[in-house]
């Protein structure tokens, strides 16, 4: 089973044993985290559940699509490594993926 760490914005590490064929952000909710609200549940439309990845699992990630870009965009927070956690979906490729929960807006 491969480990996906959640970084809390005090900077607090867990790590999660995760299986593929789920997001990580129903990885992170079902983990019982708190702090990623994912309002929408997963359905992007709200941005509530933006993280920022490492940068070496960048390469690994699928392309943002235009609406995820376009619910970033509307974040104070955005940075090059802004993701929705909805929008990834975790494989066993992702083993160690390190992600920070983004300051809420």
């Amino acid at each position: 089973m491969a480990i996906l760490h959640v970084k809390t914005r005090e900077g607090d590490v867990s790590s999660i044993e995760a299986r593929s064929g789920r997001s990580v952000m129903e990885l992170i909710r079902d983990s019982g985290q708190d702090e990623l609200l994912a309002v929408c549940g997963g359905c992007c439309s709200c941005a509530t559940c933006h993280v920022y990845v490492e940068p070496e699992f960048e390469a690994k990630l699928p392309p943002m699509n235009d609406d995820e870009h376009d619910l970033l965009d509307s974040s104070d927070h955005r940075t090059e490594f802004s993701r929705l956690a909805c929008q990834l979906a975790f494989t066993e490729d992702l083993d160690g993926l390190t992600v920070t929960i983004a300051p809420a807006d």
